[in-house]
């Protein structure tokens, strides 16, 4: 089976990679010329562990190639996957500009039957839209074709991409016939030889599905992120609160873990655009607008302790910012905290030094030059008067905090992830403040 995969994004490209490891004849298309040329070299557009090797080695093997359009390759593609992306709008919608432009590609140039999958997050009703549209393209060509479209939302977690993909705890299918059934059952099987764990429904259920799951765990973490605000208000430790719900079966621990803020290129535009489909529908989704809240607020609360710890006024102080993803094991710094707390720190006078291990160029790239990013860890903390931690990076779990205290003005650490123990940091000297304890 040859299939054509729309897009190189961080969906596109992992899809594309992991099916070719599987065996697959997959050829990637993006218009970005520049960037496909680079993939055509082995160099990946984004950073992902593991995404390297496996793009070189599927690219050596022939499995892996890519392409400029649609055109050229859709005779020999019997699955077309539409994996572009679907940036918000300033209403909160997902804008379905890139999503119809495939659908207008493929009626405008398909000859034979084609299977059409949307694995770009998209609101209920999309794949009507792509279905019309081809429908549309293939009258005006006076053409009679079969095709069939079909929903497969990713549930990839950046960082853990790949061994996501290759080994899914569950694969959510939309169709609406038993001939697309079987296609995708064949192309996923090798995945799940072990559990096969395809779950299929109609398409609009599974389209709602990625958004339900996505919001959900953001839901998760702004209830959490609201707990901790008010035991720091009550004297209560979110820390141990959380392990006595979690230890409830029916709760559990996941995305229970206090913190600066939830980002990234999923929670936010998801929840955003779940609400923006029930007004299209004339219904409030009260709770959703709440975590929304929630997390813009939470990202503004470590500044306000850092702001209160130097009474109210930053001028001239030098801040350092370890942590710039909004998660670690990745370099995707969308709607991450460290873009409201440097904006923040900016304004209120104060110099950043900033490190992350693989974001820097990405944040700097987005954001400009608004602090000094510097090549380690304990470069940022010459001098500085502060340390904020906004990732829990693996290496900054340890630190040495001989060196810490050495290299700052005074040591004192604004924990926004909760990784060190406040009484080991306490027996060291050094000041500590957490969320929610």
């Amino acid at each position: 089976m040859k299939i054509a995969i729309v897009g190189t994004g961080y969906v596109g490209l992992v899809t594309g990679v992991c099916f070719a490891e599987m065996g697959v004849d997959v050829v990637c298309v993006d218009v970005n010329i520049e960037k496909i040329e680079k993939l055509r070299k082995g160099i990946s557009p984004i950073y992902e562990p593991g995404l390297d090797e496996l793009l070189e080695k599927n690219i050596a093997a022939g499995r892996l190639t890519f392409a400029t359009s649609l055109k050229e390759v859709i005779d020999d593609a019997e699955v077309i996957f539409s994996a572009v992306g679907t940036p918000p709008g300033e209403d909160g919608s997902a804008d379905l500009k890139y999503v119809l432009q495939v659908a207008d590609e493929v009626g405008r140039n398909m000859e034979s039957y084609k299977l059409i999958v949307t694995k770009s997050t998209v609101p209920v009703g999309t794949a009507k839209k792509v279905k019309s549209l081809i429908e549309q393209r293939l009258a005006e060509r006076g053409k009679n074709v079969e095709f069939d479209v079909a929903s497969n939302p990713e549930f990839l977690k950046e960082g853990s991409a790949i061994k996501d993909f290759l080994s899914p705890d569950r694969v959510v299918i939309g169709v609406e016939n038993e001939r697309a059934k079987d296609i995708l059952t064949k192309l996923y099987r090798p995945f799940l030889l072990n559990n096969f764990r395809v779950l299929f429904m109609d398409i609009p259920s599974a389209e709602m599905t990625k958004y339900a799951a996505n919001s959900m765990l953001a839901t998760r973490i702004s209830f959490i992120n609201d707990i901790a605000n008010l035991c720091e208000l009550v004297g209560a430790d979110v820390n141990m609160v959380r392990r006595g719900i979690g230890s409830d079966t029916r709760i559990g621990t996941k995305f229970l873990y206090p913190g600066a803020g939830y980002g990234g290129s999923c929670f936010p535009k998801d929840v955003k655009a779940l609400i923006k489909t029930a007004q299209e529908y004339g219904y409030e989704m009260q709770v959703l607008k709440a975590v929304e809240s929630v997390n813009e607020k939470q990202k503004k609360v470590l500044f306000g302790k850092l702001s209160s710890y130097f009474g109210g006024d930053l001028t001239g102080r030098k801040i350092a910012v370890w942590g710039l993803s909004f998660k670690p094991e990745t370099d995707d710094i969308r709607e991450a905290t460290s873009g409201v707390m440097v904006k923040l720190l900016n304004e209120a006078g104060a110099s950043v030094a900033a490190y992350d291990p693989v974001a820097m160029d990405e944040f700097r790239h987005m954001h400009g030059d608004v602090a000094e990013y510097v090549k380690d860890k304990y470069e940022a903390l010459d001098d500085a008067d502060a340390l904020v931690l906004l990732t829990e990076w693996k290496e900054f779990r340890l630190p040495s905090w001989t060196l810490i205290k050495r290299l700052m003005k005074k040591p004192v650490i604004f924990d926004g992830r909760n990784i060190y123990d406040r009484k080991e940091l306490e027996n060291e000297g050094i000041e500590y403040y957490a969320i929610g304890s």
